[in-house]
């Protein structure tokens, strides 16, 4: 038999016996009640929380850098169409002034497509149609508005 008595004998328990169960109940029930650490749920709203802050925060940063990237990209490809594919086009045509269109440069730049970064086409400015100051070939993107002769348009001869 165990020496261990329940509730139910103390009262005819002696005091030392009565001290040393209230006293393990007493444990026992403030432990039950005092949690410690956190719960796989509070951890999850923490972590949206510190998420929802963070895209707040930082996003319309990335947004912003992402449109710079994209114009950053179409001034390289627009320079590259005038200034790298026109004159290899033009020696390998020298019969021709111009290309009929953007599409025969396309084997120099190793693209299929000659798309600026929002999707629209490049616009050719060749020979009559050509800005001053420009030597053969000028090639321009009409920016992210897709509208020409605006402030967001992009120019390989500037």
């Amino acid at each position: 038999m165990s020496n261990v008595q329940s509730p139910c004998e103390s009262e005819s328990s002696s005091p030392v016996n009565v001290s040393r169960w209230q006293r393990l109940r007493a444990h026992v029930g403030a432990g039950a009640q005092a949690q410690r650490g956190m719960t796989l749920l509070e951890i999850m709203i923490v972590l949206a929380i510190l998420a929802l802050v963070m895209a707040l925060l930082i996003g319309p940063r990335v947004m912003a850098m992402f449109g710079e990237s994209k114009t950053e990209l179409a001034k390289i490809e627009a320079r590259k169409l005038a200034m790298e594919a026109y004159p290899q086009w033009s020696i390998a045509n020298p019969s021709k002034s111009c290309p009929a269109d953007l599409s025969e440069l396309s084997k120099y730049m190793n693209k299929k497509e000659i798309n600026d970064p929002w999707g629209k086409p490049y616009v050719m400015m060749c020979g009559d149609k050509a800005p001053a100051g420009v030597k053969g070939m000028g090639v321009m993107s009409m920016g992210e508005d897709g509208k020409a002769n605006t402030g967001d348009d992009i120019k390989s001869w500037d």
